[in-house]
């Protein structure tokens, strides 16, 4: 049986006396698109800095590609966006887009062959020597995820990717990640868009630093007696 892209077992993380993720546990299937939802304050971004390494988890294990975390090895193959923006602002957009290249172990010749579909793919062709600090805040958005996507990673996490970004972008951005999947890559992704996390595979919903329900967005809706997905989260996180 195929390993799990990502195994998070029993993971705990405090900040003083506060406890943001307590005691939790997840899989994210190799070639899923797998979301991670639920108010804020749910521990969403935490588990996610904890998964990828920039937080030290309390307890409990990540694998992560077949690799227990952290591991240095296994971060040259995935992508991360974060809700931060983690471009250089007096930098290019392609210059970012160059440095995190250098960051994964590109080439040059590498990055010319992937750096045109990239930005193409996020609607920055006619930007690409604008400096970051002089973008919108969507095409900031547009630029991160651009670099996260430079290397082909094997395992993407997105966290609230597509947020200032316009409609009909966003629709071709999850075009796009289902076809990575489909390439074999995986994803982790946090959204705060229900019309966009019925497109997962499978959600799981978040509250208080623990996962109340995992399963696919339609088997949740059926389950609460509800409308859409938005009304089974406002059930499950006791809103209604």
């Amino acid at each position: 049986m195929e390993m799990p892209a990502l195994a998070v077992r029993e993971l705990r993380k405090s900040y003083g006396n506060f406890e943001a993720v307590r005691g939790l546990s997840l899989e994210v299937e190799r070639g899923e698109i797998f979301g991670l939802i639920g108010p804020n304050g749910a521990g969403k971004t935490t588990t996610i800095k904890t998964i990828i390494g920039l937080l030290k988890p309390d307890s409990g294990e990540i694998e992560l590609l077949g690799r227990k975390m952290p591991n240095k090895g296994v971060l040259a193959k995935v992508g991360y966006m974060p809700q931060e923006l983690a471009l250089y602002r007096n930098l290019t957009v392609e210059e970012n887009l160059w440095f995190y290249s250098r960051l994964y172990g590109l080439s040059r010749e590498e990055f010319e062959k992937r750096k045109e579909s990239i930005l193409r793919f996020v609607g920055l062709e006619k930007f690409r020597n604008r400096l970051v600090g002089e973008l919108s805040g969507g095409m900031q958005r547009r630029a991160s995820l651009a670099c996260a996507l430079i290397h082909e990673p094997e395992f993407l996490i997105l966290d609230e990717p597509t947020v200032g970004v316009d409609p009909q972008l966003r629709a071709n951005f999850w075009s796009y990640f289902r076809e990575l999947t489909k390439e074999g890559a995986s994803i982790l992704i946090t959204t705060h868009y229900m019309d966009e996390a019925v497109n997962c595979d499978r959600v799981a919903i978040m509250m208080n630093g623990k996962v109340l329900i995992t399963a696919p967005p339609e088997q949740i809706i059926e389950e609460t007696g509800s409308a859409t997905l938005e009304e089974a989260v406002l059930k499950l996180t006791g809103v209604v």
